[in-house]
């Protein structure tokens, strides 16, 4: 390995023999910042100047371990319009810097555009983002130049130990000196070219769409993409303060500017993205707002793909639609969707392998031909190409009838908010143990009275329960903020709607306080 730069230090020896030194397993300890899928996510008040620093210091020491980044080479770094993210961007860069490496500053643009520009030129890339969870947290998103950080990296990461140079600075984890970014390098035109090579400027010709813009920060490249593929787009919503949308949890407000936004225009459809703009939001011309993976599945099938990959949270409508060859179920996260396609891909390496997830991010594994205009892989979550794909084909239709075209297998999202990690692993433990027949008598007595009997039970992920009436129940803690997971499936949206809030009702009143009954 080359040698560091005086002001970031590595020590191979014992842990008790490098007192300044912290792994970051005991960053994480003490900050309470986990390093989980694919980056960091936690509190503002937590993520400091100087622990932000420490992980981007580790994610770039662990990047030199593997030859994949040395003194002198660019890292790209972008952000979100979170109002703490330019702080925490300059935490980045410092790192950056400190490491030897060459910041490449492109700004605030969707993590799907810089996840295509950085692994086109295989260089790292950082990405400053909370995704879709409120303005009170925030997080960053660590690129490998061949890709999204693996769970098969996490270890490599955690293990590292840094210890940054304290003058930086103040008493409270601050910088003292910010030092001007680079100029602005300009990537969102090669990424709108993606789309209009492959689908052509006439894909939405005659379309109109609506772009629920809030505080996407990918909210005017949508609009340069739309209307570069021949649509008229009428903006709504625009909001200069951070909205927290979540495509799995479509906020009651949303669903009521959608409604109010068709019933005032003529509109083909309404679109939108979460915060950093790798998740969608696609609505019909009622401003009816689909489910992820059923925009997902949509995208899938037209773009012709073999083999889909989807973890558990996904609706069964995959399976039941016939479309592909195999359908592939993995743990909730894209690392475990990627790491799942790169295997299909190697199975069957002239397969189009897809990735989706119930948020409606499609991860494209192989690249897709259409004459001589082929569409790259991009095995990363991104949220134009479904929005395109679903719109393109809606054109020839409309999207209620491409919805109506797929078996009736309606999910639901919601969560109960403010339950810790301990107390979640701790009602699904206590719902999984004995034997199989235990566990099967437990689950009835919860939840017999709105599924059923119990017909099967998945632990891919969580606890995932399918039962007699054709309904699913699907608990899991999540893995970003101190919430309780609950998705459910049934025949329609309005029964898997009613499944979710009885099976909360449950949850809350009954089970945790069981549980955990202290």
């Amino acid at each position: 390995m080359n040698a560091l730069p005086n002001d970031m230090k590595v020590d191979d020896s014992p842990p008790s023999e490098g007192a300044a030194l912290k792994s970051v397993r005991t960053l994480m300890t003490q900050s309470g910042v986990p390093f989980g899928t694919s980056g960091i996510r936690g509190p503002v008040s937590a993520m400091t100047d100087a622990l932000c620093f420490a992980y981007t210091s580790a994610f770039l020491q662990y990047l030199r371990s593997i030859d994949e980044f040395a003194p002198g080479q660019p890292v790209a770094l972008a952000g979100d319009l979170r109002p703490s993210t330019p702080r925490i961007v300059q935490a980045c860069a410092a790192a950056v810097r400190a490491a030897g490496g060459v910041v490449v500053n492109c700004g605030l643009v969707p993590t799907p555009a810089l996840a295509y520009y950085a692994l086109g030129r295989k260089m790292p890339s950082i990405m400053v983002t909370g995704s879709h969870i409120p303005a009170d947290r925030n997080g960053i998103k660590f690129y490998r130049p061949t890709g999204e950080v693996l769970k098969s990296d996490e270890a490599g990461i955690l293990e590292q130990r840094v210890s940054p140079d304290d003058s930086l600075f103040d008493a409270s984890g601050a910088l003292l000196s910010a030092e001007p970014l680079p100029p602005t390098v300009e990537i969102n035109s090669a990424y709108r070219d993606r789309y209009v090579g492959f689908f052509g400027a006439d894909a939405l010709k005659g379309m109109t769409v609506g772009v629920y813009q809030h505080s996407a920060v990918g909210r005017d490249v949508l609009v340069s993409v739309l209307e570069a593929l021949g649509a008229i787009v009428l903006p709504f919503g625009r909001s200069e303060t951070f909205v927290p949308v979540d495509t799995e949890a479509i906020r009651d407000e949303d669903i009521i500017l959608a409604h109010a936004w068709a019933n005032d225009h003529t509109v083909d459809a309404i679109v939108s993205t979460d915060g950093d703009s790798d998740r969608p939001l696609v609505a019909d011309a009622q401003g009816t707002w689909l489910r992820g993976d059923i925009t997902a599945l949509l995208c899938a099938r037209a773009l012709g793909a073999d083999r889909v990959v989807t973890p558990v949270s996904s609706n069964s409508a995959a399976e039941l639609s016939r479309a592909f060859v195999a359908v592939r179920r993995t743990r909730i996260g894209s690392p475990y969707v990627i790491a799942a396609m790169q295997e299909e891909i190697a199975a069957d390496p002239g397969a189009i392998v897809c990735g989706y997830e119930a948020n409606g991010g499609v991860l494209l594994g192989s690249t897709v031909l259409d004459g001589d205009h082929p569409l790259d892989a991009l095995p990363t979550r991104d949220a134009v190409l479904p929005i395109v794909s679903v719109l393109a084909a809606a054109r020839r239709s409309s999207v209620a009838e491409l919805v109506a075209s797929l078996p009736q297998r309606a999910t639901h999202s919601d969560r109960l908010p403010d339950v810790a990690p301990a107390q979640s692993a701790a009602l699904l433990g206590w719902l999984r143990e004995g034997s199989a027949e235990e566990q099967r008598a437990r689950i009835e007595t919860c939840f017999g009275t709105i599924g059923g009997q119990v017909v099967e039970i998945d632990t891919t992920d969580g606890l995932r329960v399918t039962f007699d009436r054709g309904v699913v129940i699907h608990l899991r803690a999540s893995g970003n903020a101190p919430e309780l997971r609950c998705y459910t499936e049934a025949t329609t949206a309005a029964a898997a709607e009613d499944l979710s809030r009885c099976a909360l009702i449950i949850l809350r009143d009954e089970l945790l306080p069981l549980s955990h009954p202290d």
